[in-house]
């Protein structure tokens, strides 16, 4: 359902360009943001179909797949939006077709492929193995969910690690800008963050399965903490282009570690209503940050928003200290 109404968005924005209404536009991209959302929780449908001890490494190699959409996804712009002008229409209509002809392959793919269901082999799983699953058997609200320690750390991980990368990249290429840096100079600075955000994934999985949840989340918020700090006073190309690229392997890190501590959590029966809230939260931190990054960067420059984000990721770097000296000792609520 999810990528049939991502092409459903990709037609009506492509449309909406060429018609020129923007209202319209703005539909298409809502529509398009409610299939990204449902190709996110793609994540947790691999960790339901593992056992915890192998379940980093499902998440993990669900986060690599958005290597190959970053790296080709930008290169069709330019041969689609060609191909959008021989046609007649506007040259931006063009990439939208890119989002129709995939979700629609993607939606095609799911529905013949993904058999037996993920839900219907967590839950197999999950009578096979009762060991491994909390609270079988009995269903928690999610009021009681919520309130469970490790649930707590792992969302405020993932929302806290998106709100501060979100923070951080969307005002690296306008400060770029204000020193004067070339486009080639900027995209170079974006490719080295998405590279630090999704090439190295593999090894954040089997590093979470092996080292734990918390220490993967205690190294992945230092590694925010400290691309924080070298963005701060850095002008120039290198050092921009080193600190965004630990920024991306931070989020990274904790990103995994967090979804895979949430998976930890719950029994087959409380995981979508968790993992999509946990979802819910992580949209409004990325809007939150991307807002709230313009408004400190006009208020008080790239220095500010960088220390303003270097001391919002304590809270989950507190949490994961927290979690690995304490929390996943300690039994959790029946």
């Amino acid at each position: 359902m999810g990528q049939v109404v991502g092409v459903i968005g990709s037609v009506i924005a492509g449309g909406a360009v060429i018609v020129r209404s923007f209202l319209l536009f703005l539909v298409g991209l809502a529509l398009m943001g409610m299939a990204r959302a449902s190709a996110d929780l793609g994540r947790f449908a691999a960790a339901e179909v593992h056992l915890p001890e192998k379940r980093g490494r499902a998440i993990s190699n669900v986060v690599l797949g958005g290597t190959i959409g970053s790296v080709v996804g930008p290169l069709l712009v330019g041969p689609t939006g060609l191909w959008s002008l021989k046609v007649g229409f506007p040259e931006m209509a063009g990439p939208y077709s890119v989002g129709l002809l995939f979700w629609g392959v993607a939606g095609i793919l799911v529905f013949i492929g993904l058999r037996p269901d993920p839900r219907d082999v967590g839950r197999e799983l999950a009578r096979l193995n009762p060991h491994t699953v909390p609270h079988l058997g009995r269903t928690r609200t999610l009021r009681e969910i919520l309130q469970q320690p490790g649930v707590i750390v792992a969302i405020v991980t993932v929302v806290f690690a998106q709100m501060v990368m979100i923070t951080l990249m969307v005002m690296t290429s306008v400060h770029m800008k204000v020193h004067h840096h070339p486009l080639t100079a900027v995209s170079l600075v974006i490719s080295a963050h998405t590279l630090g955000m999704y090439a190295f994934s593999i090894i954040s999985g089997r590093l979470t399965d092996r080292w734990g949840r918390g220490q993967m989340i205690i190294l992945g918020t230092v590694l925010l903490i400290l691309s924080c700090l070298m963005a701060v006073p850095s002008t120039s190309l290198l050092p921009l282009a080193m600190a965004l690229f630990l920024l991306g392997l931070g989020w990274n890190f904790a990103y995994v570690a967090g979804s895979t501590l949430l998976a930890d959590q719950l029994s087959p029966e409380e995981r979508a209503k968790t993992q999509g809230f946990n979802d819910l939260l992580l949209g409004f931190g990325a809007a939150a940050g991307s807002f709230g990054s313009g408004v400190i960067f006009a208020a008080s420059g790239y220095g500010a928003l960088g220390l303003v984000a270097a001391s919002a990721t304590l809270v989950p770097l507190g949490l994961g200290l927290w979690w690995q000296m304490h929390g996943r000792l300690a039994p959790s609520v029946p």
